[in-house]
């Protein structure tokens, strides 16, 4: 189960990365005087990994907080609010991302 929930963590890591990498580039005053342009929209192909990834988070969360519910038997047991918050952040993430894509 816990290598479960770092599997999930490592996925939002990698999200993170794409998301870096997927998002329009920042044009400076330096660059706009220079004449250098930047990337002004939204990779699409990373946008696809991007959504995958997050939504890979999301089924990831879902299992390990089954598995919590299942394993956990005593008043003692941790109660894991990471998964939850994997979730919570994996969801708010592809809502926002389909409002940026959609307006």
């Amino acid at each position: 189960m816990v290598f479960v929930n770092v599997l999930g963590w490592f996925t939002f890591i990698g999200a993170l990365l794409v998301f870096h990498n997927a998002r329009p580039e920042f044009v400076s005053g330096v660059q706009a005087f220079w004449g250098l342009e930047g990337r002004q929209e939204w990779s699409q192909t990373l946008s696809i990994y991007l959504v995958v990834l997050l939504a890979l988070c999301v089924v990831i969360s879902i299992a390990v907080l089954i598995m919590k519910r299942f394993r956990n038997r005593r008043e003692k047991d941790h109660f894991g609010i990471n998964g939850y918050v994997l979730l919570i952040t994996a969801i708010s993430s592809l809502i926002i991302l389909y409002f940026e894509f959609n307006p």
